[in-house]
């Protein structure tokens, strides 16, 4: 574990040498899983296609409980353990876990920012001096925006301004320090000892459509005769009328579930709200993934879910 005061740690996943100059997709996150669970097949897609990709993963999730009760069972590495010493095993197993699942979507680079796990909102870990969400807002910018200017990415990907579903202190950072970066990335007046000035031109928030979980509920319904969607789901803010853009993922479905069982401490393999469809099913009842294009400079957002491609307008060839 290490704190904010240490600065950007680069993790490489392969030995790629130099970075080039070929299409490059960068995805800001929190914690280490939430890049499993929002665009794995995204970047898995695009990795396969020759884009570089590169993950920036803002803190350690420290406060990450275990949510895998296989794991307690006689003979895992959990059992009979007290929850001080349940929780410390958590924090030691998160960074290997994270690679693991890197190593399965495909992440040319990974870039932990630095910072400690918040917590749940209104939970004392918010009050941790090391936490994001107490972070320094320009300090954090400034670590964005060095990653930016050093890995040249045209697309960034990062968490959407409209986060009433599921206020997580540390994904509400997530996304302002991730605009200003991208604002403030290829102008030489900020943070001049940052590296060379460097202008992403797209900008995208992830999205969990409605339509999409509509869609898997009455699949699942079909299936087991049940489904993890309630009505609070069901209740959420409504936000599909903003996705600009979807890829088709439908033969990268096994990057989500693959990275997901990487992250053994936090995700029950056994859990219908993640599993519950198989990989060809999830393509079957809804093959895409949802974006919501926030920035562009390279021409006008597109109207409704018009926009195939992330690279689209960008100007640089993507494909193998």
């Amino acid at each position: 574990m290490f704190g904010a005061q240490d600065g950007p740690r680069r993790e490489r996943t392969d030995s790629l040498g130099a970075v080039s100059d070929r299409p490059t997709l960068l995805s800001v996150h929190a914690h280490p899983d939430d890049e499993a669970s929002k665009g794995a097949p995204t970047i898995a897609k695009y990795h396969a296609e020759g884009v570089r990709t590169v993950l920036v993963c803002c803190t350690g999730g420290e406060e990450g409980d275990l949510q895998n009760p296989l794991l307690r069972e006689p003979g895992q590495p959990f059992h009979g353990l007290t929850p001080e010493q349940e929780r410390e095993l958590v924090v030691r197993m998160r960074p290997a876990e994270l690679a693991a699942s890197v190593a399965v979507i495909g992440f040319d680079e990974v870039v932990m920012l630095g910072y400690r796990d918040s917590g749940m909102p209104d939970s004392p870990s918010n009050s941790h001096p090391d936490c994001f969400h107490r972070a320094d807002l320009d300090e954090a910018t400034r670590k964005l925006v060095e990653v930016i200017r050093r890995e040249r990415p045209q697309v960034v990907m990062t968490y959407g301004d409209d986060q009433r579903g599921y206020p997580h202190p540390d994904h509400l950072r997530v996304h302002d320090i991730s605009v200003l970066a991208f604002d403030r990335a290829g102008d030489a007046a900020w943070y001049p000892d940052a590296g060379e000035p460097y202008q992403p031109v797209k900008l995208y928030y992830s999205a969990w459509s409605k339509a999409r979980i509509l869609a898997i509920h009455e699949a699942l319904l079909a299936k087991r005769g049940e489904s993890p969607f309630d009505d609070k789901w069901f209740d959420r803010p409504d936000t599909d009328h903003r996705i600009t853009t979807r890829i088709d993922v439908s033969e990268y479905m096994w990057a989500r579930s693959g990275a997901l069982q990487a992250h053994a401490t936090q995700v029950d393999p056994s859990a219908g709200f993640w599993f519950g469809l198989d990989d060809d099913e999830l393509a079957a009842t809804y093959p895409w993934e949802d974006w919501i294009l926030a920035r562009s400079l390279v021409g006008p957002i597109p109207e409704g879910d018009d926009e195939r491609d992330l690279f689209a307008g960008v100007g640089v060839r993507v494909g193998r």
